[in-house]
């Protein structure tokens, strides 16, 4: 089982970049993975993906490196369970609000008597049963980030924060622009102290925080502040500002 690079590199303080993977195909994937961000988020929570085609993303970039991010739907301990079984080794968990659900999904990645994942020998991310010391050392290579994207999980930042198991914090501006009222603009003064509160938490701690922006100079903002890992782009609007301006550049009358 090889270093996890993406959490070697976000513990040790240091600024990674990635992309967002919203289209569910693999070619789509490895084009993104050959491109030399640090990481590509595989996201199944609003694309249409399950945990083969997560398989399939996987394997595609699996000759590459850039490491791999999956967020599920959901914080469901089968589905984290399910992930990781087929390799997946980073998992971002939306809508996480309590120290309680925190604690849940710390415990989800981890083998009993530490947690509560499920035990098989005869899976991907253990290469078949052939690592014999996939099941005692799995754990350190894993890697969980919980998403802050609600003012019930801002008010809770700290609590969250603290769980052991807990290894970074992402703040979703998107919907925790929509949670305090302001649908649509995350660029809003409250959502911009919300998220400068997280980040504060988040450097009174030690942990890393992450964010996804399309703004590149917003992203540049946001690493010269202190956040470890910012997405700058997802793949969907990549390709569909891409074929805009190529159209807009032919005036055919």
């Amino acid at each position: 089982m090889g270093d996890n690079r993406f959490k070697s590199r976000i513990l040790a303080g240091k600024p990674t970049v990635g992309i967002w993977c919203n289209i569910t195909d693999p070619v789509v994937t490895e084009i993104c993975a050959s491109s030399g961000f640090d990481w590509l988020l595989i996201d199944a929570e609003h694309a249409p993906a399950d945990t083969r085609t997560v398989l399939h993303s996987l394997q595609a970039a699996a000759p590459y490196d850039s490491e791999i991010i999956v967020r599920p739907p959901f914080g469901d301990a089968v589905w984290m369970k399910r992930l990781l079984d087929i390799g997946a080794r980073n998992l971002l968990i939306p809508m996480v609000e309590t120290r309680e659900q925190a604690e849940a999904l710390a415990a989800a990645m981890c083998f009993p008597p530490r947690g509560t994942r499920g035990v098989s020998s005869q899976t991907r991310a253990g290469n078949w049963g052939r690592n014999k010391d996939y099941l005692h050392q799995a754990r350190d290579q894993l890697c969980l980030i919980v998403q802050i994207e609600s003012a019930k999980a801002v008010e809770n930042v700290t609590s969250i924060a603290r769980v052991s198991g807990v290894d970074a914090l992402f703040v979703g501006t998107a919907d925790l622009a929509a949670s305090l009222g302001h649908l649509g603009n995350p660029g809003h003064p409250e959502v911009k102290a919300a998220v400068e509160h997280v980040a504060a938490t988040a450097r009174e701690i030690g942990i890393p925080l992450g964010t996804l922006t399309r703004d590149v100079e917003a992203a540049r903002r946001y690493l010269e502040s202190g956040f470890s890992f910012v997405g700058v782009g997802t793949d969907t609007a990549i390709l569909a500002d891409s074929l805009t301006r190529l159209r807009q550049s032919f005036d055919l009358g």
